[in-house]
């Protein structure tokens, strides 16, 4: 068992090392050579859009370690937010509109709702992943946009002074978004490593069939992280509302849940389950974000960052196929 393992841990320092490298290079090539990039008010840019696509790949690597994957999360992400906002509003669905924190505990709970009929589909009806989650981020975003959410841009109510705090404060010369992603990265390092939840993902990534049989409860489980990645995105909502002053439903069309896959399996978390952790997240977000921010100062085209994205994307799952082959376990689970 050891030995089987040696070749994979090397691989996997390896593989680290070699995103850690390419970050290093991209930051100093755009330093160098690209005006704009290396300023005060990039880089705060930067932190921040990094804060909040390392929130939503710390929720994305939890499901994907145990073994499923969720396209619903920006759909979770700007509706929860949305429905936090329009019910505090003055003008919105409730006379005179809730305190902002009544607003934002209601968000919540639709997002709990909705996060755990999804986990439930999944762990209990057995359906593949990838399709549900697919279909349930159309449902949850239909849903917002009938009852919730008439307008595409929902702009936060002046009371919202926490979110704005969030989203645009700084601490020590350091924005509170990225303290906020590095805690929730700790904590939840802290879950997978040293919790019975933390065991039984792991232990349903690696092998769901051993995982049930060992006597996990595979399918309360499921829900629970599903509901995990649901929250986590409703967070990441909220710090991108505080940081912008709205929530645009329009998010749930663009290729953030893409940015999102590239964070995870670029950081090296193994689609097939059971590998990986959140320092995995960190570097597969300094890494896109860096990328990303790269590519907007060179203002190239949505078009071709999206063809860029989609090529990288494409390789890395190619890549990632070859080194942590399926089993048959996952080909049956359809998952991925």
């Amino acid at each position: 068992m050891a030995a089987a393992q040696g070749p994979r841990r090397r691989f996997k320092a390896s593989h680290e090392n070699i995103v850690i490298a390419i970050t290093v290079i991209l930051f100093v090539g755009f330093s160098l050579f690209l005006n704009g990039f290396l300023t005060t008010g990039n880089l705060l840019t930067l932190l921040r859009s990094v804060s909040v696509l390392g929130i939503l790949g710390v929720g994305m690597a939890v499901v994907v370690i145990s073994r499923g994957i969720d396209l619903s999360l920006i759909a979770t992400l700007a509706v929860g937010a949305g429905v936090a906002i329009v019910l505090s509003r003055p003008d919105g669905p409730l006379p005179g509109g809730l305190p902002f924190w009544q607003g934002a505990l209601l968000g919540l709970v639709f997002v709990v709702i909705v996060t755990a009929l999804t986990g439930a589909i999944i762990a209990y009806a057995d359906l593949p992943a990838v399709f549900t989650t697919l279909a349930m981020g159309s449902v949850i975003y239909g849903v917002g946009r009938v009852l919730f959410l008439p307008a595409e841009a929902n702009y936060l109510p002046e009371s919202a002074t926490w979110v704005f705090a969030l989203g645009r404060g700084q601490l020590f010369g350091i924005p509170i978004s990225i303290i906020c992603f590095l805690v929730v990265l700790v904590l939840v390092h802290i879950v997978l490593r040293k919790t019975a939840l933390g065991l039984f993902i792991y232990a349903m990534g690696d092998n769901p069939v051993a995982a049930r049989s060992a006597g996990i409860p595979a399918r309360p489980a499921t829900v629970v992280i599903y509901v995990f990645a649901g929250l986590v995105a409703y967070f990441a909502g909220l710090l991108t509302a505080g940081a912008v002053n709205n929530i645009n439903t329009r998010m749930f069309n663009s290729t953030l849940i893409y940015d999102v896959l590239l964070v995870v399996v670029v950081g090296g978390i193994g689609l097939s389950g059971g590998r990986g952790g959140m320092k995995n997240v960190l570097i597969g977000t300094l890494l896109i974000g860096t990328l990303l921010n790269g590519m907007i100062i060179l203002n190239i085209s949505y078009n071709e960052q999206s063809l860029i994205k989609g090529l990288i994307l494409l390789l890395a799952i190619l890549v990632d196929t070859i080194l942590n082959p399926r089993d048959e376990q996952t080909s049956q689970q359809g998952d991925i």
